[in-house]
């Protein structure tokens, strides 16, 4: 879809020579696969989903399943690149299947942005990137606010509007 399409643009065009890119939330694998194919970086993939890991690796991704960066090691990671479930979704929901899982994002939609900026800089390397997708439907400016309470300064890489929200995948370095 158009928002890992921006993020692999971004992803490609941001890189400058990373050993390891990690994309979390690899999904399908695709966005990984383009990074893959376009750099000489390793890439990994994490997902929580077990089939979403099957199809990576069935695209050549080596995927790990994983909540977020749970089982990486410190200071490991050139480049993260994360395209979080950003859909604002009722409370009450039932999150029963892996796929309506992969698009809610929780009732703001950033239910899974700050446990990742939480940690993150735990994986990631000294002068390392966070290529984050940011859409307007998680509220712009409260994203901004977590970004700078994780102790990272954020800066848009590329941007694009559609008729229902605007999608930006934002640069994260350390503050």
């Amino acid at each position: 879809a158009e928002d890992s399409a921006l993020l692999a643009e971004a992803a490609i065009d941001d890189m400058t020579h990373p050993e390891c890119v990690l994309e979390v939330g690899t999904g399908s694998g695709w966005v990984a696969e383009q990074v893959a194919d376009e750099t000489d970086a390793r890439v990994v993939g994490s997902d929580l989903n077990p089939y979403a890991c099957r199809q990576a690796r069935n695209r050549g991704v080596a995927a790990v399943r994983a909540d977020l960066t749970g089982p990486f090691a410190a200071d490991s990671v050139d480049t993260v690149c994360f395209n979080p479930p950003y859909l604002p979704t009722d409370p009450d929901n039932e999150w029963g299947d892996w796929m309506e899982h992969a698009l809610s994002g929780g009732e703001s939609g950033r239910a899974l942005i700050e446990p990742f900026l939480a940690d993150v800089g735990r994986v990631l390397a000294p002068d390392g990137v966070v290529l984050l997708l940011v859409s307007s439907l998680t509220g712009y400016d409260e994203v901004l606010e977590l970004i700078d309470e994780a102790g990272f300064a954020a800066a848009p890489v590329v941007e694009e509007s559609f008729p229902f929200e605007t999608l930006t995948v934002l640069a994260l370095r350390r503050a």
